[in-house]
């Protein structure tokens, strides 16, 4: 199999130049080579090699495909994750140099810890008051609280559908949901933005796990997540208790009630996804295995059928600078641009991690994060 045919899903449609080298029947030139690399995201290096390069991730890989280890990492799951490791790394040079301590709660748990405590103990650091989420009208309003509380911790929250700012690369919730890079300076999580507010909360929930354990990973966090690893059960199951506690879903939970309207009435007052209620059901007793699974898999069947649809519109959002800060973080935001100013950092660097190109924007950037970098406000 050529290096080529390992990118067939990535690229765009391929016609011409790059058909012939994915059939391998004629020897490329440069130019043809160069082009078909910025269709595949590869480097242009890589086909002069012997044999294929190994594609593996920097990270530990948790994800499971029906029980058995996913294929090779795309490109854009790759690239995603090497700008989040230069993004970290530039942060911890910059914490360490205006006098960071390490964050105590990074490794402060383990597989062996109490679930109930475990997340009464990340609750508690960020400050995550349930009865407060409950009076939030949105989804998007408790996932931006939630994020903010985390930011305010001191972990960088970075959450995109794209990689970089490239929004032609969109990134695939089923290859992945999220991933944690621990470090006692600087944790980061990753969320991606693809998929629905409701599921970023239990992913930023069980990023953020991984991080009390301190270790960095990859998943494809679902709360009915069938995984033969202990860490994903164990962070699977805390991400649950910190976003409802079983026992104050055993309160509000109501039995009698049809459970389509049950599960609908109970994820908008936790402000989670409806499948994490049914997980919840399940676990409180309000449902039998084979149940929970067939009323599961009905409504995986219908979140797809909304991700799908809401996939062909056009993002409503279209505010660049919350976008931004949202792919980057509030907290690296801040950081760069004070660091540029200051000296300590390139300009040309800024803009590369921020992902912008003009002046103009980068203090407009510093001004959402509150940063008086001169010049008009946005």
């Amino acid at each position: 199999m050529s290096y080529g045919s390992q990118y067939r899903r990535e690229a765009a449609p391929l016609s011409g130049t790059s058909a012939v080298v994915l059939a391998g029947t004629a020897n490329p030139t440069l130019k043809q080579l160069e082009d078909f690399a910025r269709y595949t995201y590869a480097a242009v290096g890589f086909f002069f090699g012997s044999e294929p390069p190994e594609l593996t991730l920097p990270i530990p890989d948790y994800r499971t495909m029906d029980g058995a280890r996913p294929g090779d990492p795309s490109p854009d799951l790759l690239d995603t994750v090497y700008l989040c490791q230069q993004r970290q790394d530039w942060y911890v040079t910059y914490a360490r140099s205006v006098g960071a301590e390490a964050l105590s709660f990074v490794g402060a748990l383990s597989v062996q810890d109490d679930i109930v405590q475990a997340a009464e103990a990340i609750r508690q650091l960020l400050g995550l008051d349930l009865p407060v989420r409950r009076q939030l009208a949105t989804w998007e309003e408790a996932l931006r609280q939630f994020i903010q509380l985390a930011d305010d911790a001191g972990i960088l929250v970075m959450v995109s559908g794209v990689v970089g700012s490239n929004n032609m690369r969109t990134l695939d919730t089923e290859e992945f949901r999220g991933f944690a890079l621990s470090d006692p300076i600087a944790p980061l999580v990753f969320v991606n933005g693809a998929d629905t507010k409701s599921a970023q909360m239990f992913t930023l929930a069980h990023e953020l796990a991984h991080l009390w354990l301190g270790q960095s990973a990859l998943s494809d966090s679902t709360v009915a997540k069938v995984s033969n690893d202990g860490i994903e059960k164990w962070c699977n199951r805390v991400a649950a208790e910190v976003l409802i506690p079983l026992e104050q879903f055993k309160l509000d939970y109501r039995r009698s009630v049809d459970i389509g309207q049950e599960m609908q009435r109970l994820a908008r007052m936790f402000k989670v996804s409806t499948l994490v209620v049914l997980r919840r059901m399940f676990d409180a007793g309000g449902l039998g295995r084979e149940r929970f699974w067939e009323l599961y898999r009905a409504e995986v069947a219908r979140l797809i059928a909304i991700m799908r649809s809401k996939r062909n519109k056009k993002d409503s959002d279209g505010n660049y600078y919350n976008t931004t800060t949202s792919r980057v973080s509030k907290r690296f935001t801040r950081a760069i641009v004070v660091s540029a100013l200051e000296g300590r950092s390139a300009f040309t660097e800024a803009f590369r991690l921020l992902g912008c190109k003009k002046m103009s924007t980068f203090t407009k950037l510093g001004h959402r994060v509150g940063i008086d970098v001169g010049g008009g406000s946005v």
